[in-house]
C-alpha cells in the first residue's frame, strides 16, 4: 500500500496517547502516517506512554499497526557492491554481502523489489548501476535502500549528496545498514554525512599512504608495476626478474633495429614469429614496438611518473646498444631494403678508374636450351656521374678475384714482421692495464660528481627554485650518463684484452694470406681479409 493510499486512510489516536503529542492544534494524521521521523517519534510515545499506563495496550497496538502499514508501503533496492582496488580488500564479499542482507530483509520483514550488484571503486563518481537505482527511486519504482554499510554507497563527495538530499526531499523515505543504524532525522543525516565523511577520508588517507609507499619502492629501484615483455613479476620475492624465454628475443630485437635496415613493421613480425604478445594475448602493433624498443627499463633503468630511476633489476640489452635504437627511431624511415640476391663483396671498397664513381655488383643468370642455368657474377661501374657518361665494361668476380689474390700475395705479411708485432702486443697489453685502471678511476670520479649534482637538483627541486620539467629533463641526462660510465668501466674490466685476441688473429692471417689466396678465392671470405688502398679503382677491367 504506497503512502498516498494510507494518507486518505483516518487512524484513531487514543486520546491518552493524544494528549502527549505536540502541536495538538494543527494534528495532522497524514504527517504521521506518511513522515517516518514523526512516525518514529509516535512509536516512542506510543511506548512510553503504555509504560506509564496513560493509554490501554489495545490503544498502542494501534500505533503499531500503523507502523506495519508504513513499513509495508515502503520498497527497497537491495545493494551490494565490492571494487577490485586496495580500499576494498577488507570488505566482504558479494555474495557474503547479498546472504546477509537477505537474511536482514528476511529479520526485518522488508520488500526488496530488486537486488542491484556492482564492481566498481566508489571513490568517484560515475557508477552506472548506482545512478540507475537512483533514477528509479526517482521515478518512485521504490523508496528505500537496504545496503551493508554507508560506504558500500559512496566515498566521493557528490554520491554521498545525492544521498542525502534525496532523504532530504523525500525521494528516500528509509535506508536499511546491517551495521549502521540510521534514521530520516536531523540526528539521523548528520550521522550520516560523517559516515560518508569517513568513507572519504579513508580512500584519501589510504592512496596518500599507497603513493607514499610507491615513492619509497621507487627509491630503493624496485619498479611498482607489472614487468615488461622479456620480464616477469617473481611473487615470491615480490621482485622483477629476468625472463628466460623472452629476454633473448627481446635483445635480438633491439640488435636487429640497431642495424638500421629493420622496418617497426619488421620488429612487430619478428616478436610474432617467435610468440612474443601483449598481455591481452594479442600481436604486438607498430606502437607497442615503438614502446619496447624506447623502454629504459632494459637497460637498468626505468620510467615513471615522468621521471627516470636506477634500477635493482637486470638488464637486458646494454646501454649503448638502448642508445644506438634510438638514433634509428628518431629517423623512423623507411629504409631500402636491399635485394638478398645482390652481392656485396666488393661493393664500397671499388671505384671506377674512368668516372670516379663506386663499383657495384649485379648477377646474371644464362639459360641454355636444354635448360641449364649458369650463375655469374658481374662488377660494373654505377654509372652516376653527372658530368660525363662513363663507358666502363663490366667484369667478372673470377677475373677481379685473381686481380685481388695478386695483389694480396704482394702486401702479405712477413714472418719476422709477424714475430715483432707479437712482441709488441705484450707491451701494449701492460700499457692497456695502466690505461683502464685510469679510466675508471677518473669515471668513479666523475659518477662521484654526477651524485653531487642529482642531490643538488633535487633540493633545488624541493625549494621550488626549479619547476617540475627542468627537474625530470636534467635528471634524466645525469641518470643516462652515469650508466653509460657505469657501463664502459664494467665492459672495460672485463674485455680490456678483448682486443688483444683478435689482433693476433690479424697477424696469423695476414701472415699468411699467400698461401690462403691459393686455395681460397677473395670473394668466399666476403672480402674480409681485403682492405683496399684509397685510390683502389677498376680500369679497363684491371684493378
Amino acid at each position: 500500500m504506497r503512502a498516498s493510499r494510507l494518507a486518505k486512510t483516518r487512524f484513531e489516536i487514543p486520546c491518552g496517547l493524544y494528549s502527549h503529542l505536540p502541536n495538538k492544534k494543527n494534528f495532522c494524521y497524514n504527517d504521521y502516517v506518511t513522515n517516518p521521523a514523526k512516525l518514529s517519534f509516535l512509536m516512542a510515545v506510543s511506548v512510553s506512554s503504555r509504560q506509564l499506563g496513560l493509554v490501554t495496550t489495545g490503544a498502542a497496538f494501534k500505533v503499531f499497526n500503523i507502523m506495519e502499514k508504513i513499513i509495508s508501503s515502503q520498497k527497497f533496492f537491495l545493494y551490494a557492491r565490492k571494487s577490485t582496488d586496495v580500499e576494498d580488500k577488507q570488505v566482504r564479499s558479494i555474495e557474503d554481502q547479498i546472504a546477509e542482507l537477505r537474511a536482514y530483509a528476511k529479520q526485518e520483514n522488508l520488500n526488496i523489489v530488486d537486488e542491484l550488484v556492482e564492481k566498481q571503486s566508489a571513490k568517484i563518481p560515475g557508477r552506472p548501476i548506482f545512478n540507475d537505482m537512483l533514477n528509479r527511486i526517482e521515478s518512485g519504482e521504490a523508496n528505500g535502500i537496504l545496503t551493508w554499510h554507508p560506504d558500500r554507497l559512496a566515498r566521493n563527495s557528490v554520491d554521498g549528496g545525492k544521498i542525502i538530499y534525496l532523504v532530504d526531499t523525500g525521494g528516500l523515505a528509509a535506508l536499511k545498514f546491517v551495521q549502521f543504524w540510521f534514521e530520516p532525522t536531523p540526528q539521523g543525516k548528520f550521522m550520516l554525512n560523517i559516515a560518508f565523511g569517513q568513507s572519504k577520508y579513508y580512500v584519501d588517507s589510504l592512496s596518500e599512504n599507497t603513493k607514499r609507499g610507491l615513492r619509497q619502492k621507487v627509491r630503493r629501484g624496485e619498479y611498482p608495476s607489472l614487468a615488461p615483455v622479456g620480464y616477469i613479476n617473481d611473487s615470491r620475492n615480490k621482485s622483477i626478474v629476468v625472463d628466460k624465454k623472452q629476454a633473448p628475443v627481446v635483445r635480438k630485437a633491439f640488435e636487429l633495429y640497431a642495424q638500421g635496415d629493420q622496418r617497426l613493421e619488421d620488429i612487430g613480425e619478428f616478436l610474432a614469429q617467435h610468440h612474443l604478445v601483449s598481455r591481452s594475448g594479442k600481436r604486438i602493433h607498430i606502437s607497442r614496438a615503438t614502446f619496447i624498443l624506447s623502454n629504459p627499463f632494459y637497460t637498468g633503468l626505468f620510467r615513471y611518473a615522468g621521471e627516470i630511476y636506477e634500477g635493482k633489476h637486470e638488464p637486458i640489452i646494454s646501454k649503448k646498444l638502448f642508445d644506438k635504437v634510438q638514433e634509428v627511431l628518431k629517423q623512423r624511415g623507411r629504409p631500402r631494403h636491399k635485394s638478398k640476391i645482390e652481392p656485396q663483396v666488393f661493393c664500397g671498397l671499388l671505384r671506377c678508374g674512368t668516372c670516379g664513381m663506386m663499383i657495384t655488383g649485379e648477377y646474371r643468370v644464362k639459360t641454355q636450351k636444354n635448360g641449364t642455368q649458369h650463375f655469374y657474377t658481374y662488377y660494373h661501374c654505377t654509372k652516376k656521374s653527372k658530368v660525363m657518361k662513363c663507358s666502363e665494361p663490366c667484369i667478372r668476380q673470377e677475373k677481379l678475384d685473381e686481380q685481388i689474390s695478386s695483389l694480396l700475395q704482394k702486401v702479405s705479411l712477413p714472418t719476422d714482421w709477424a714475430e715483432k708485432l707479437n712482441t709488441r702486443l705484450e707491451k701494449d697489453k701492460s700499457k692497456s692495464a695502466q690505461s683502464v685502471s685510469a679510466f675508471v678511476q677518473t669515471s668513479q670520479e666523475r659518477i662521484k660528481v654526477i651524485a653531487t649534482k642529482l642531490q643538488r637538483l633535487l633540493d633545488g627541486y624541493l625549494e621550488q627554485d626549479i619547476d617540475r620539467e627542468v627537474y625530470r629533463g636534467e635528471k634524466a641526462k645525469l641518470l643516462s650518463e652515469k650508466k653509460s660510465l657505469e657501463e664502459q668501466m664494467t665492459n672495460l674490466e672485463q674485455k680490456q684484452n678483448g682486443w688483444l685476441e683478435p689482433m693476433r688473429e690479424w697477424i696469423k692471417v695476414a701472415s699468411s694470406l699467400e698461401r690462403r689466396t691459393e686455395r681460397i678465392s677473395p670473394h668466399k671470405t666476403n672480402g674480409r681479409h681485403f682492405v683496399p688502398p684509397t685510390d683502389s679503382s677498376v680500369k679497363n677491367r684491371n684493378l
